[in-house]
C-alpha cells in the first residue's frame, strides 16, 4: 500500500513478485487497486491489478471447497431468495431488475439457478443459468456452469493456480481497462453501522399503538426498522485530466444533483503536486504516538464524501424451517466470494439481529437504490419444485434432494475439463468490480434514455 500509495513502482513492483497481499485497505477505506489508479500510472495500475485477480482467483479456489464441507453437516433444503431493486427515483425505478435465485444443496454438492445476466445498452438480459458446485474433497471442488438457453455446460476445477507465465498473461488486465480507471472518478460506497440501533415499528393510532406485524410468506413476522444506518459514498478525481473532469462534471449533473438530495455533502481539494506534498516524515508515518491531522501522503487527493442516511427494515419470524447459521449464511457466503450484493447482505447479517429469521430485508446498496430480499417457497411448500419431495416429520419439515438436480444433461454440449475448448462465444462471466457497476450503468442509462442527462433538478 505504502510503495503504491508514494507511486514507488521498483518498489511495488518487488513486493508484488513477492506475494504481497493486494486485497487490503488503509486506515480511509481505500485499497491498493484503487491508489494504484489515483497515481494514474498505467504500469503501477496493471501491475496491481493483474496480482490482486490472482490473489482473488486464489482466494475463491480455497474458500469454495471449505464452505461446501460446512455444507455437508447440515440438512439438506431447497429455498428461494427473490431480491427486487428499488429507487425512490422514477426514471430508475423503470431500470430496477429483479431475479430470483433457486437453491438446491444436497450433502456438499449445491446448484443456484437465476435469470439475470447482465445489463445491454438499454435493457437487462434475461436467460436461464444454473451454477453447480460439486465438493471433491476437502480442498478440491468443480464448478459448472449451465446454460440451458444455449445448452452449454462450462466444466472449471476450483483449484489454486501455480503463478507462471501463462497465467500472469491471463490475468493481465487490457490497455482499454486499465484506461476505463484511468478516465473515470475512483468511487468507494459504504454503509456505516458504527451507530446502528434495531427498533420496533408500531402500528395503529396514538394512545393505541402495537408492535406491528407483517405476513411474509405466510409467516408472522415483526417488523423492526434499523435507524442510522449511513450510507456514505466518496469519489476522487486528482488523476483525471481536465478533459475527463469535464465529461464528468457534464454527464453527471442530474444523477449527482439526485443523489445530493437529503446528503451530507463535503468536498476537501489539494493542489500542490508531488507524492508527500506535506513533508510527512518516515518516523512521523510511522509513529502511532504522532497526530498527523490533516496530513497525508500521496498525490494531493480531490475528494467529495455524500452522506445519506437510511433505514433499513427487517421482518423477523419466530419459527422458520432453515437454521439461518447452518444452511443459510455458508450459501451467503458462497455467492459473496463473488457478488458484491450478497457480501452487503451478509455483513447486515453478520450484525448483531433481534431474536428471529430474516424472512424479509430491504438494505441500500446506492443513494437512489435499495435491495429487497425475500426468502421463501422454502423445501417447495409454495410451489412444487422438480426433483424436492418433502418429509412431514413429527417434529418438523424436511425435504430430500433428488440426484437428478445435479445432472447434466445429455444432449448439453460440454466445454472445460473432459470436454471441448472453454472458449465459447456465449459464455461471459462477471466480476465483483462489474456487479456494482453494471447497477451504477443502468442507472446513468436510465437518465439518458429520457434525455434528461444533462438536465438540471
Amino acid at each position: 500500500m505504502l510503495a503504491v500509495t508514494l507511486e514507488n513502482l521498483d518498489c511495488a513492483i518487488l513486493l508484488l513478485e513477492n506475494g504481497a497481499n493486494v486485497n487490503v485497505e488503509n486506515k480511509e477505506g481505500w485499497t491498493v487497486v484503487q491508489e494504484a489508479v489515483s497515481t494514474g500510472n498505467h504500469q503501477i495500475i496493471s501491475a496491481v491489478l493483474q496480482k490482486r485477480d490472482l490473489q482473488r482467483h486464489t482466494t475463491r479456489m480455497l474458500g469454495v471447497p471449505a464452505l461446501l464441507q460446512k455444507l455437508k453437516e447440515a440438512p439438506d433444503f431447497y429455498m428461494e431468495m427473490k431480491w427486487e431493486f428499488t429507487s425512490w427515483v422514477p426514471l430508475v425505478s423503470r431500470m430496477c431488475p429483479s431475479d430470483t435465485y433457486k437453491v438446491y444443496k444436497q450433502g456438499s454438492n449445491v446448484r443456484i439457478d437465476t435469470t439475470l445476466l447482465g445489463f445491454d445498452q438499454s435493457s437487462w438480459q434475461r436467460g436461464s443459468k444454473s451454477y453447480l458446485f460439486k465438493s471433491e474433497g476437502v480442498d478440491k471442488a468443480v464448478l459448472l456452469e449451465m446454460d440451458h438457453e444455449a445448452k452449454e455446460v462450462f466444466v472449471e476445477e476450483l483449484r489454486t493456480l501455480q503463478e507462471d507465465t501463462v497465467t500472469r498473461h491471463l490475468m493481465t488486465p487490457s490497455n482499454a481497462a486499465v484506461m476505463a480507471r484511468v478516465t473515470s472518478p475512483i468511487v468507494h460506497t459504504y454503509v456505516d453501522t458504527e451507530k446502528i440501533s434495531f427498533e420496533r415499528n408500531k402500528s395503529g393510532l396514538w394512545g393505541w399503538r402495537s408492535d406491528k406485524t407483517e405476513v411474509v410468506n405466510g409467516r408472522d413476522c415483526k417488523v423492526f426498522s434499523a435507524s442510522n444506518v449511513e450510507l456514505v459514498t466518496k469519489t476522487r478525481t486528482e488523476h483525471l485530466s481536465p478533459e475527463d473532469k469535464s465529461k464528468v462534471a457534464g454527464s453527471g449533473f442530474l444523477l449527482n444533483s439526485l443523489l445530493a438530495v437529503g446528503q451530507h455533502l463535503e468536498e476537501s481539494t489539494s493542489l500542490p503536486d508531488g507524492t508527500n506534498p506535506d513533508k510527512v516524515t518516515m518516523e512521523e508515518y510511522f509513529d502511532s504516538s504522532v497526530d498527523l491531522g490533516k496530513r497525508d501522503i500521496g498525490r494531493p487527493k480531490e475528494m467529495t464524501t455524500k452522506v445519506q442516511k437510511f433505514k433499513a427494515t427487517l421482518w423477523l419470524a419466530e419459527e422458520f424451517p432453515l437454521s439461518l447459521v447452518d444452511q443459510i449464511m455458508p450459501i451467503v457466503d458462497l455467492m459473496a466470494i463473488s457478488s458484491t450484493h450478497f457480501a452487503k447482505l451478509r455483513d447486515f447479517i453478520q450484525m448483531q439481529l433481534p431474536a428471529g429469521f430474516p424472512t424479509k430485508i430491504e438494505i441500500p446498496l446506492f443513494h437512489v437504490m435499495n435491495a429487497c430480499i425475500t426468502f421463501g417457497n422454502t423445501f417447495g411448500l409454495d410451489e412444487a419444485i422438480n426433483g424436492v419431495s418433502i418429509i412431514q416429520e413429527a417434529d418438523r419439515l424436511s425435504c430430500v434432494v433428488d440426484d437428478s438436480c445435479f445432472v447434466t444433461p445429455g444432449d448439453y454440449t460440454l466445454y472445460g475439463v473432459g470436454g471441448a475448448s472453454v472458449n465459447s462465444p456465449s459464455r461471459r462471466q462477471f466480476s465483483m468490480d462489474e456487479e456494482d457497476e453494471l447497477l451504477q450503468y443502468a442507472i446513468q442509462q436510465s437518465l439518458l434514455d429520457v434525455g434528461s442527462e444533462g438536465d438540471e433538478v
